[in-house]
């Protein structure tokens, strides 16, 4: 009896890493509309200088020239610096903004001991969201 009340509930969290609520489909139009230049300036807000500039793969005088419109992120800087976003915004539903913070710095198992920064860096934003989503169905 215990195993399938176990099962179960590795059933129903499972779900919710994967499923996304219909009430999502707001904020996804929300993050869509945000523009690269709001973008930025909510990560290094909410993350820093330096970790900003470690998602996009650049030098922080460039995140600082995109702050400042002096510039815009390129296309794959910017698709990182909005995966970084959402992923920002689904875990601070859960979590305290410092706590996003440390996630993102800390080495994270399921992205092969990688920092989630590195993985979006990379390129692997999509396996960044999964650990994310991850860590708030299981903690």
């Amino acid at each position: 009896m215990t195993n399938n009340v176990t099962a179960s509930s590795r059933r129903v969290r499972a779900a919710r890493v994967t499923a996304q609520p219909y009430s999502t489909r707001a904020s996804d139009k929300r993050r869509a509309q945000t523009s690269a230049h709001n973008v930025v300036k909510f990560l290094r807000e909410k993350l820093g200088l330096t970790l900003t500039a470690q998602l996009a793969d650049v030098n922080a005088r460039t995140v600082t020239r995109w702050i400042a419109n002096q510039a815009r992120p390129r296309e794959e800087a910017e698709k990182r610096l909005r995966a970084a976003y959402q992923i920002f915004m689904i875990l601070e539903k859960e979590e305290a903004p410092p706590t996003v913070r440390a996630w993102f710095m800390g080495m994270n198992e399921q992205l092969d001991d990688l920092t989630p920064t590195e993985a979006i860096a990379l390129g692997r934003e999509k396996d960044a969201l999964v650990a994310a989503r991850a860590f708030v169905a299981y903690g």
